[in-house]
């Protein structure tokens, strides 16, 4: 089996919106760092009567993989049987992500391809070519 087979599949972050929208077990899982949380800003779910769950998945600086990371999931109340729409800064940790929950029984977990931010545009800049951010999904700062 491929590593895309690994889990549920890639979606946009308006495919996300539209999941969380219309499925009341679907969980938006953002797996960056505190810091990313606190100075780039997280999804606002609030229209929904949502809200994100955060826990890291990688450690900064030395990026090293959150060891808790399946149990503080569970503990955020996230179940095997919930939709799990992982999001991250660019729609790779979010993979790796949704990739480790799927392999330990978590059912359908999706990554969301371009992330919060997206990929850098020609001025090396994020948030400008795609991700939730560009999409004009609800977000805020703290």
């Amino acid at each position: 089996m491929s590593e895309e087979q690994n889990y549920a599949g890639d979606i946009t972050p308006k495919q996300a919106w539209e999941m969380l929208r219309e499925d009341d077990g679907a969980v938006l899982l953002d797996v960056r760092t505190q810091a990313e949380w606190a100075y780039v800003g997280v999804p606002d779910l609030n229209e929904l009567g949502k809200q994100p769950v955060f826990v890291q998945w990688l450690f900064f600086p030395d990026m090293r993989v959150n060891p808790e990371f399946v149990s503080q999931v569970a503990d955020a109340g996230v179940a095997e049987e919930n939709t799990v729409l992982i999001i991250c800064r660019s729609g790779i940790r979010s993979k790796s992500a949704a990739i480790a929950l799927t392999s330990l029984g978590f059912e359908k977990c999706y990554n969301i391809d371009a992330g919060f931010e997206g990929d850098r545009d020609p001025s090396n800049h994020r948030g400008a070519l795609a991700g939730w951010k560009t999409d004009g999904l609800p977000w805020g700062q703290g």
